[in-house]
């Protein structure tokens, strides 16, 4: 009982009154924003668009030459249809401008995230403090679609710091992750040897639910089923951070004997969309992000896939307006109102983010996920792809110029080897671009070989 009362009483007055954080009135918010009709929804997205358009027209330089390329202006947008008029930005631009991109008010008063790219393309982007608070408000509304709230058991089983931190970095997060009622296992340190302390530390916290990557859930829900290990079974299996199949969902709920609720995000505006009890596709955050899934030449589709373009409405210090994340959606074939009386969205599902689980020779599991979190640190890597073409060997596809230096590939070479073990050797290749599948995926870990037999 102690975990769930702190996490429901001290971590909101930690949030409010020692952080002056606004994220439980966000929450509130974003609650009752879901049970709007589809036109006030409509109005307040379109509302939040122009406000949203009208500020990077006035402050934020690349937009002002963007846009008067295109010759397109505030004046354009009348309705939230017209937003398909102002053209799309993806990494790319963002690598090349992005000094042009943080909004002149906002100028040094930014927080700075790195990603690793979950499509194999690094960068960094900047974002205000409203932004966090707001992001991590979606997020808690999601989760709360599986049954989760604020100081109930949740246990994390997701990616953690690669590179060394200091204790004191260490032990505040610990205090934090204490304070929000949450247990972090990562899934950076998982092998075939240790599945089993993964299974008792869940029986012993009895989570209410269990939050991790796929990869990293489907391998413990095999060594679940194989040893019939598990005792306690949670009330919902969060998915996130790769595509998830109708085999692993089917795994998944047998093994933990529990619903799964896949997620999907990134980590430019984390939580993007999630399914709802009813599980017709993800709801989006209609209330807090425009997305569209949109053709080659930037038009949004009616039907079928395309490529998933956000704008974020609350980012006013580098906003993104039409962003091309890297990912295929395709269109709900749900009609009608969702019955779970939310009037956010449906997206029908998320294609192209493929990421291979690999394995090292004495047995550890390494999940497509450890990638993109190594090269975050790395910004002169524009590009990668991980293959595994042996049991004893990786062979890491880079693009730009500003990798092939001797540093680097030494501290690429010892953050992989801390977590693969000597026995996995590793080559690098540089080249001029990543090949996309036939289908148009961009796959950032890709296993050229069979899997080992399960232990």
């Amino acid at each position: 009982m102690a975990v769930e009362w702190i996490g429901k009483h001290v971590y909101p007055f930690y949030e409010a009154h020692l952080r002056g954080r606004k994220t439980f009135e966000y929450v509130a918010e974003y609650e009752a924003n879901q049970r709007l009709s589809s036109d006030e929804l409509h109005a307040m997205q379109f509302a939040k668009l122009k406000r949203l358009i009208v500020h990077c027209e006035a402050q934020v330089p690349f937009y002002q030459r963007h846009w008067a390329m295109a010759d397109v202006s505030s004046h354009d947008l009348r309705e939230l249809a017209d937003l398909r008029h102002f053209p799309t930005i993806d990494k790319a631009m963002i690598r090349a401008h992005q000094a042009d991109m943080v909004a002149s008010s906002w100028q040094g008063r930014t927080m700075r995230k790195s990603t690793g790219g979950s499509t194999g393309q690094p960068f960094s982007f900047e974002y205000t403090r409203e932004s966090y608070e707001r992001r991590m408000a979606v997020m808690m509304r999601g989760y709360a679609w599986a049954g989760w709230r604020q100081g109930e058991r949740r246990l994390d089983i997701w990616g953690t710091e690669i590179t060394p931190t200091s204790a004191l970095k260490r032990w505040k997060t610990q205090l934090h992750d204490r304070v929000l009622g949450r247990r972090v296992l990562s899934c950076f340190t998982m092998t075939q040897d240790n599945l089993p302390q993964y299974v008792r530390a869940i029986d012993d916290y009895r989570p209410r639910v269990i939050v991790g990557y796929t990869s990293a859930l489907v391998e413990l829900a095999r060594w679940i089923e194989r040893h019939q290990g598990a005792r306690w079974s949670p009330q919902s299996v969060i998915t996130a951070a790769e595509m998830l199949t109708q085999d692993q969902r089917t795994l998944l709920e047998r093994a933990f004997r529990a619903p799964v609720f896949h997620t999907y995000g990134c980590r430019e505006f984390m939580l993007i969309g999630a399914e709802c009890e009813h599980h017709n596709g993800y709801h989006t955050s209609a209330d807090h992000l425009v997305v569209e899934l949109t053709d080659d030449a930037g038009v949004p589709v009616d039907s079928g896939s395309g490529h998933v373009t956000i704008t974020d409405l609350h980012n006013e210090g580098m906003p993104f307006v039409r962003y091309l994340n890297g990912d295929l959606g395709r269109t709900s074939n749900h009609r009608g109102a969702c019955a779970c009386g939310r009037s956010l969205p449906l997206l029908g599902a998320v294609e192209g983010r493929s990421l291979d689980v690999l394995t090292s020779p004495d047995g550890r599991i390494i999940p497509g996920e450890f990638f993109p979190h190594l090269m975050k640190d790395h910004s002169a890597i524009e590009g990668f792809q991980v293959r595994q073409t042996s049991e004893d060997r990786l062979k890491i596809l880079l693009v730009g110029e500003g990798g092939r230096s001797e540093p680097v590939q030494q501290q690429l070479r010892a953050s992989i080897e801390k977590q693969t073990g000597p026995q996995l050797r590793v080559d690098f290749e540089w080249v001029d671009e990543i090949p996309l599948t036939p289908s148009g995926k961009r796959r950032v870990t890709v296993r050229e070989i069979e899997r080992p037999p399960a232990r």
